[in-house]
């Protein structure tokens, strides 16, 4: 599948971005960058493998959720590609970079024991 591999691209890519930035999502995006690059290395193809496990809803919510910015980010990178209103290129600008750290964020997304959660 072409998307897990430029997606683990970009994300590796994004992690070196922003330095100086707050420490607790540069060390967000450096987890996911791991994860990311250990399952791509490993052969996984599929985003719902890359996903942290656990058995209950919150590891589907952090998958559906991985799928639909990924989603998100292929608009807004092919609304780039063919607009030139400014205004419009912002708004995919931002969606980009909102979008991917949010998918940083969720992929170091790590399941907590549910019981003392609650």
């Amino acid at each position: 599948m072409r998307v897990l591999p430029v997606a683990a691209t970009l994300t590796l890519a994004l992690a070196g971005c922003g330095e100086g930035g707050d420490p607790v999502q540069m060390a967000l995006r450096d987890a996911a960058a791991a994860r990311q690059a250990a399952a791509v290395k490993e052969g996984v193809t599929s985003p719902a493998a890359t996903a942290p496990a656990a058995d209950s809803g919150d590891a589907a919510f952090v998958a559906r959720m991985i799928e639909h910015h990924e989603a998100a980010l292929e608009l807004a990178r092919e609304t780039l590609a063919r607009s030139a209103d400014p205004d419009i290129r912002r708004m995919a600008e931002a969606e980009i970079e909102t979008r991917s750290r949010e998918i940083a964020q969720l992929k170091a997304w790590t399941p907590r024991d549910e019981t003392s959660a609650r």
